[in-house]
C-alpha cells in the first residue's frame, strides 16, 4: 500500500428516489439494501481499506450523520470524518476533502467515490483504481471511470470519449442525464459510456482545476490550510460552507477543463439509484419477483417487495410493482416510477410532514 494514496467517500446524499426506505435521517448509504448484513457505506469502506491504508481513508457527510458513520465505521479517527454544515452538492464536499489532505501530504492522489454503489467484480474495480492512481501519479489528468451502458438510461450522466489505444482516453463531451431519444442515440454510436461519478486525480491536479475553474471555492478552501487537522477546523469549516455556493464537481470543473480523461471499466455497477436498479441485482424468483422469503407473490411478475422480516405480504395480480414498508410507511407504486415517487415524496411532506421523509 502507498501511503501517498488516499480514498474520499461522499456520504452526504438523501437518496429521495429510494423512499421510504431511504429518509432524510437515514439515507441508502446507511442501509443494508442488499440484504448482506452490512450497509452501502460499510461495503465501500471495506472495498478501499483492501488496497488503500485505513487511516487515508476520509469520509465526507452531513454533521446530521456524524453518529450514524461512527456507528458504522468505527475504525475511523475524528480527523477522518469530514461534516458539512449544509448540502452544498459536490463541489464543495470535493474542495474540503482536497484542501484538507494536500495541507498534510502536498503528493496525495485521491480517489473520489459515492458511498451508495454497488460493484459485483471486486478485483476487477481493485485493479481499475490501481490503474487510474498510477496514471493520476504521474500525469496531470482528472480521470473517471466509465460504465459500458446496456440500456437508454436517462438517469445517467454520459461521457463520450476519443477512441484510440491508449488505457485512459481522453473526454471530449460530458451530457448530464438526455432525453430517451438522445440516450438511444448514445447507446448506437458506441463511444459514449456512463459516468459512474468515481474519480481519480492528484490533489495538485485538482486544486489546480478549483484555482481556474472554482476559483471562489478554491479562496474559501485554501484559507483553511492553517486550520485543517486542528481544533477550530470544524468552526471554519462552518463559516466556509456559509460562502459556498451549491454546484457538482461534474458541471464546475469536470465538464469544463481540457485535462479530463476516462478510464472504461467493466466492474458489475450500479448506482443502486432507484427500486428498478436495486430489482436488477436483487436475487429474484422464477416469477423475476425480488422479494424476502417473507413475502407471496401470486398471479404476477417482476416485482420488488421490500418489507421487515417479522411482517407476512402477500401480493395478488400485480405485475412490474413496488411494496415498500419502512417505519410504518407503506408505498405500493409501478417499480420504474422514479418521477412519480419524487412527487409523492413532495406532497406527502407537504400534507403529512417532515418526519415521514
Amino acid at each position: 500500500m502507498k501511503t501517498n494514496q488516499y480514498v474520499v467517500i461522499m456520504a452526504g446524499g438523501t437518496g429521495t428516489r429510494l423512499w421510504p426506505v431511504s429518509t432524510t435521517a437515514k439515507p441508502k448509504q446507511f442501509h443494508d439494501l442488499l440484504g448482506v448484513g452490512k450497509s452501502l457505506l460499510r461495503m465501500t469502506y471495506e472495498r478501499f481499506a483492501s488496497q488503500i491504508p485505513s487511516e487515508n481513508i476520509y469520509i465526507v457527510t452531513n454533521e446530521a450523520y456524524d453518529d450514524l458513520v461512527k456507528e458504522q465505521l468505527p475504525e475511523l479517527g475524528e480527523q477522518q470524518i469530514l461534516l458539512e454544515p449544509n448540502k452544498r452538492n459536490t463541489a464543495p464536499c470535493v474542495a474540503y476533502a482536497a484542501y484538507k489532505i494536500a495541507s498534510k501530504d502536498p503528493e496525495a492522489t485521491m480517489v473520489v467515490a459515492p458511498a451508495d454503489h454497488l460493484i459485483l467484480k471486486e478485483d476487477a474495480f481493485q485493479h481499475t483504481i490501481s490503474v487510474a492512481l498510477d496514471h493520476a501519479e504521474k500525469e496531470d489528468t482528472l480521470i473517471t471511470l466509465g460504465m459500458h451502458p446496456n440500456r437508454p438510461e436517462t438517469g445517467y450522466g454520459y461521457i463520450q470519449y476519443i477512441p484510440d489505444s491508449s488505457v485512459v482516453k481522453k473526454v471530449k463531451t460530458f451530457t448530464e442525464k438526455p432525453e430517451l431519444d438522445l440516450a438511444k442515440k448514445f447507446l448506437e454510436s458506441g463511444d459514449f459510456v456512463w459516468n459512474a461519478g468515481i474519480f481519480i486525480w492528484s490533489a495538485k491536479s485538482i486544486i489546480s482545476a478549483f484555482e481556474q475553474y472554482l476559483p471562489d471555492l478554491s479562496e474559501i478552501f485554501s484559507e483553511g490550510m492553517e486550520h485543517y487537522y486542528k481544533g477550530n477546523e470544524r468552526l471554519f469549516i462552518n463559516k466556509a460552507y456559509t460562502q459556498c455556493t451549491s454546484i457538482s464537481i461534474d458541471f464546475g470543473i469536470m465538464e469544463k477543463a481540457e485535462n479530463v480523461y476516462v478510464l472504461l471499466a467493466d466492474i458489475g455497477w450500479s448506482d443502486l439509484g432507484n427500486w428498478e436498479s436495486l430489482h436488477e441485482i436483487r436475487q429474484k424468483d422464477e416469477s423475476d419477483n425480488a422479494k424476502p422469503d417473507n413475502a407471496l407473490c401470486f398471479n404476477g411478475k417482476g416485482n420488488i417487495i421490500n418489507i421487515d422480516q417479522s411482517k407476512l405480504v402477500v401480493v395478488d395480480g400485480l405485475s412490474d410493482y413496488l411494496v415498500a414498508e419502512e417505519d410504518g410507511v407503506i408505498l405500493i407504486c409501478r417499480k420504474n416510477a422514479e418521477k412519480e415517487i419524487r412527487e409523492i415524496v413532495n406532497s406527502v411532506k407537504q400534507k403529512k410532514g417532515e418526519q415521514y421523509i
